[in-house]
């Protein structure tokens, strides 16, 4: 379950990265958004398997 998460987030954050180039405003936004999904992604696993 939380490679499902981590994969939706990384892919989402990707997703971002390519729509910061597209959107009218914000663009710094989009792409920091992408930044933080992709930093979680990698963030979650690491977090939840040292607990195992």
């Amino acid at each position: 379950m939380i490679f499902v998460i981590a994969l939706v987030l990384f892919l989402g954050g990707i997703y971002l990265f390519g729509l910061a180039f597209q959107v009218e405003d914000f663009h710094a936004l989009v792409f920091f958004s992408g930044i933080l999904a992709i930093s979680l992604s990698i963030a979650i696993p690491f977090h939840m398997l040292r607990r195992r």
